[in-house]
């Protein structure tokens, strides 16, 4: 595989780990919902590297969609390099603006990329799609570290995307007016959709007209067990009246690719016949309650397409100036340079075919892809969240201000959907301060107890973290895969000082339930062998990581 080389790559491959894990702030007041929450849609303001680290102990590895439309790099756009690594000719990158007289702007654009895009993989999904609209400028630089990043095998289109149908503003040579959208997946792409288009064939016939038989209603692939989704799973009664809940292939319980609150579902609970119905076999030797066959549902099309693979010549997914329309019709005038249609990102969306993903953009600009989000769940009945991350100081007036407008609708738009709103919400945050382990014992800046506890929950296990798991009452702050984990700590430099893990504090931890405990505390007055009969790994604030002392 040919690999990319540039001023500043060995400073910042690894650059990425070296980011210390920050707050976020929940800020109310620019928030539009009832209870600011980090699972709810997001936007986040702040430097979007720091943001990505930050949201590592409660997303990693869940995000299905990301999108990102980064600087160009044209040389006109003002763009500072700011990432703050250890090497004296990049601290004398920082603060300065790049423009078309930097000989090293390429080398900066690709040390900006690097450590931002080893995050983006960490948080997406093992089914994910990661989407990046890009122009000549740096077309084959970026090709080449998602390549290396992702590997080259994982790419699933260069798409060209007509952006200018008039052909661009070059007034010499060849005038493109087209970008690119690079699409890679992360390693398994059994959730990419596939593109309908017409045909005549509608084989089948019931009391409501022609129809053939569509998908499947049970989800497959990845996170298609009951336990990835509660929600959906529920009872939709076969032709025969009984009650058929989604069972996988395997004879394991799976769940339904739609909630119960989603329209279509709504309709098929009053009318089963709203699906096409077919007794299959489980695989061999698989059953379920004694059962070697069930019923499985398929969703009935009545218009005349078959599935196929997506064409990926982009030129009826909208234009540079669809985009700015939109914006014009949102807060009549024009307040962004060059934003993206919906109808691109919408597209982009709809590739993955969970239709509750989590869609992140680390680059959001106007927010174009929030609406898009939006209005895809308004068309489609599904429950899409969005997590954006701007850090320029229009995060509020621009980004979430045009996502409060299209929550709630806009008065004189020219779109009906636009004009009566698409409805949702979304929690603000800024990114605030480090959380700085040795900076305890100065007591300075020290970090409140959830997030603390969210630091060194994901830090100690890997896994996501759960706010709403943690007990300060009883020092718990959730349960792993192989772990209770508990947390001694308050802000307090006093607190800290005269607590310690005691045997009158390891009894009231309550008796052992299977899983040993992982108890976090400035330091303890138990010896190994109480440890080891309460069933305790100790890490001891502020020095040790668990997962770092293993």
């Amino acid at each position: 595989m040919a690999r990319l080389d540039f001023k500043g790559k060995t400073f910042v491959q690894n650059y990425h780990l070296a980011v210390k894990y920050h707050e976020l702030v929940p800020v109310k007041s620019k928030s539009l919902t009832k209870k600011v929450s980090l699972h709810d849609n997001l936007i986040i303001h702040g430097d979007n590297l720091i943001a990505l680290k930050a949201l590592l102990p409660i997303y990693a590895g869940k995000v299905k969609c990301i999108y990102i439309d980064p600087p160009y790099n044209t040389g006109n756009e003002g763009w500072v390099y700011n990432d703050n690594v250890n090497s004296p000719m990049m601290q004398d990158w920082l603060g300065k603006v790049v423009d078309k007289e930097d000989l090293t702007r390429h080398d900066k654009w690709l040390c900006m990329m690097m450590p931002r895009l080893k995050l983006l993989r960490e948080l997406l999904a093992p089914d994910g799609i990661i989407a990046i609209t890009i122009d000549d400028n740096e077309l084959f630089d970026i090709g080449l570290l998602l390549n290396e990043i992702f590997g080259e095998d994982k790419i699933l289109a260069c798409a060209p995307w007509l952006a200018e149908p008039s052909g661009g503003k070059e007034k010499t040579g060849l005038r493109g007016g087209h970008e690119y959208v690079l699409i890679y997946h992360n390693g398994d792409s059994n959730s990419i959709t596939q593109e309908e288009r017409s045909t005549g064939d509608l084989n089948l016939k019931d009391s409501i007209g022609p129809y053939r038989k569509g998908r499947e209603l049970r989800k497959w692939g990845g996170t298609s067990l009951r336990s990835d989704r509660p929600g959906q799973w529920y009872a939709l009664k076969a032709p025969d009246g009984t009650n058929v809940f989604p069972i996988r292939n395997d004879g394991r319980e799976g769940h339904w690719r739609w909630g119960k609150d989603n329209p279509k579902i709504i309709q098929i609970l009053q009318n089963s016949d709203l699906l096409h119905w077919e007794k299959r076999p489980y695989d061999e030797g698989a059953e379920y309650n004694g059962q070697t066959e069930r019923w499985v549902p398929y969703v009935k099309i009545r218009d005349k397409k078959k599935s196929v693979g997506w064409s990926t010549w982009l030129d009826s997914y909208g234009f540079n100036a669809d985009g700015t329309r939109e914006l014009k019709d949102i807060f009549g005038k024009k307040i962004f340079e060059t934003p993206k249609p919906t109808t691109l990102i919408q597209w982009i969306i709809s590739l993955h075919c969970d239709e509750n993903a989590i869609v992140l953009d680390s680059f959001p600009g106007s927010g174009t892809t929030a609406q898009a989000v939006l209005a895809l769940n308004k068309e489609d009945g599904g429950n899409r969240r969005f997590i954006l991350i701007e850090c320029e100081d229009y995060a509020d007036k621009i980004t979430a201000e045009r996502v409060r407008r299209v929550i709630k609708g806009v008065d004189d738009a020219k779109d009906e959907d636009l004009k009566n709103g698409y409805g949702g919400s979304f929690s603000y945050f800024d990114v605030g301060k480090p959380i700085e382990m040795d900076e305890i014992l100065t007591g300075k800046n020290m970090p409140d107890y959830g997030e603390l506890a969210r630091y060194v929950f994901y830090t100690a296990t890997g896994e996501e973290f759960d706010p709403d798991a943690v007990d300060e009452k009883n020092h718990f702050i959730g349960e792993s895969k192989d772990w209770l984990v508990y947390l001694f700590y308050k802000p307090d430099m006093e607190y800290l000082k005269a607590t310690a893990l005691t045997l009158e504090r390891a009894e009231a931890l309550g008796p052992y339930k299977k899983k040993r405990r992982l108890v976090f505390a400035p330091t303890k007055y138990l010896d190994q062998d109480y440890l080891d009969r309460f069933r305790i790994d100790f890490a001891q604030l502020p020095f040790e990581i668990y997962k770092m002392a293993k």
